[in-house]
């Protein structure tokens, strides 16, 4: 499948490496806001196309779907650009500013018969599905915490006064959209909706979130998620339930799952080593569901992008938290 990139940034160079090893994706054209990086970009991975004008790239029979990782404040209009075009659209979690844009883009996907994705890529891997397949071993679940801690060297620069993107409301930024979603995502793969939700964040002098602490109440535990982009944490994810606990090194890639009976105490590993390049699954997933056709694995992704929006979204309201594009 002919795929075109949207963005600039490392992650899209992580993403073209990834679907080239998916062997499913042939990158084909790059876009960028001005002609000489759009020519560079193209260069670089070899693309035999660029593009400097979203529409003109939208239109163009050279690509099939589009991967974008640009600003989170402008996914949504880019977006709906390719779908409105009939190309199949990965969007870069977090896909879009609030629920309102996710679902008129689904039905924008659905009345131009292509496909809608959030790339997110944990919930892809084959140990997160290990860990699904395997959660019973826990017996009742009693609690959950689930860190993703990571200090942003763009932190710097906006301590020295600068705006970068990602901690700006202009940009949809913070804590819990751009880091957050990953233990919020593998909470909702494994435990489903959450019945309330509570977040208590830092808040920035920009108006988005530093940090946060996350709460998820299910029927009998309480998952907690804890979120920074202003400080660093080297703390394992936890699963605790009656008769063991699972030990996750971290929520995103999940790259090692060990599991600990609560009478013996022996720990047992569950996991399986991983391609390095780890956005590989999603790339072979997104694009296998494309191919066959397969709507109940794609329901299944829209219902968890759909829950996961929700919940950011309750979370930002619960502390005025507003994004520009809302305003």
């Amino acid at each position: 499948m002919n795929l075109g990139t949207v963005g600039t940034g490392w992650i899209t160079a992580a993403f073209i490496e990834a679907a080239k090893l998916s062997g499913k994706l042939n990158l084909t054209a790059v876009y960028s806001r001005t002609e000489e990086k759009a020519q560079e970009l193209a260069h670089t991975y070899n693309a035999a196309h660029y593009f400097s004008d979203l529409e003109e790239m939208a239109k163009s029979s050279v690509i099939e779907a589009v991967y974008i990782a640009s600003p989170n404040s402008v996914h949504f209009e880019q977006a709906l650009t390719f779908l409105k075009n009939k190309k199949h659209v990965i969007c870069e979690k977090p896909i879009f500013s609030n629920p309102a844009e996710l679902e008129i883009a689904y039905q924008t996907a659905e009345e131009n018969g292509v496909y809608l994705f959030e790339a997110i890529r944990n919930i892809h891997t084959p140990n997160f599905h290990i860990l699904k397949e395997k959660i019973d071993l826990a017996g009742n679940l009693r609690s959950a915490m689930l860190p993703y801690i990571q200090y942003s060297s763009r932190y710097d620069a906006f301590l020295r006064g600068e705006n970068p993107n990602i901690f700006t409301s202009n940009f949809s930024g913070g804590a819990l959209v751009d880091l957050g979603v990953y233990p919020l995502y593998l909470a909702v793969g494994l435990f489903g909706e959450p019945k309330r939700i509570a977040y208590t964040p830092v808040i920035l002098s920009s108006g988005v979130d530093g940090s946060g602490t996350l709460l998820l109440e299910y029927q009998d535990f309480v998952c907690t998620i804890l979120c920074s982009k202003i400080s660093h944490s080297v703390m394992p994810c936890e699963i605790h339930g009656e008769k063991g606990t699972f030990v996750l090194e971290d929520a995103a890639p999940i790259s090692e799952i060990k599991f600990i009976d609560s009478h013996t105490k022996e720990s047992t590993i569950l996991s399986v080593a991983q391609e390095d390049k780890n956005m590989v699954y999603e790339c072979i997933n997104i694009a296998e569901i494309i191919e066959t056709k397969d709507d109940n694995g794609y329901e299944k992704l829209k219902d968890m992008s759909k829950i996961v929006l929700r919940v950011t979204e309750e979370a930002r309201k619960q502390n005025n938290i507003v994004f520009g594009v809302e305003r």
